[in-house]
């Protein structure tokens, strides 16, 4: 179960304003030439089912609305990971002591209190592969800090934004 915490909170989680999306693409592939596609067989399988869920629905909307259709015998296959990275920041606040000048000589107690801050930031990533070649022909990223209070009206919310957002750049415009 320890396993579906961190990535379930990355889904429930992708919010609007400061989710950050990258992606990159193969120059020399004319991507007019995609029409249908399937999702790889092991799709995400360290999330769980109802996430999972909800981002292949918000996955499938965002590949029909860029004119790709679903097929046994597709031109493309989609693959989606999520990847989860603890992160820690650190504020230093020094109270006290006195003294005079600019590098403060003179005598005085000071404390300096270190506050520590812990925060886990998840990716989602979107890879397309041409399945006559196996290569990847476009990747689209989404990264944000994650929260762990979201119901699931929110998560679908999120999820679906956060796909929104990683297929804007698709296709890619030379």
């Amino acid at each position: 179960m320890k396993k579906f915490i961190i990535p379930i909170l990355l889904l429930a989680t992708m919010a609007c304003s400061s989710i950050k999306i990258a992606y990159d693409y193969d120059k020399d592939v004319d991507f007019s030439k995609y029409k249908t596609y399937n999702l790889e067989e092991e799709l995400i399988p360290q999330v769980g089912e109802l996430d999972r869920n909800r981002m292949i629905k918000a996955l499938e909307s965002e590949l029909v609305k860029n004119g790709l259709t679903k097929s046994d015998n597709p031109d493309i296959i989609v693959a989606l990971d999520v990847k989860t990275k603890l992160n820690q920041t650190a504020t230093a606040n020094t109270t006290g002591g006195y003294g005079y000048g600019r590098y403060r000589y003179g005598g005085g107690f000071s404390t300096t209190q270190i506050d520590y801050d812990q925060y886990t930031e998840g990716t989602v990533i979107v890879s397309l592969v041409d399945n006559s070649t196996e290569h990847i022909v476009w990747q689209g990223t989404g990264t944000k800090t994650l929260s762990e209070n979201a119901n699931a009206d929110k998560k679908e919310s999120n999820i679906n934004y956060a796909m929104e957002q990683i297929f804007k750049n698709y296709p890619p415009t030379k």
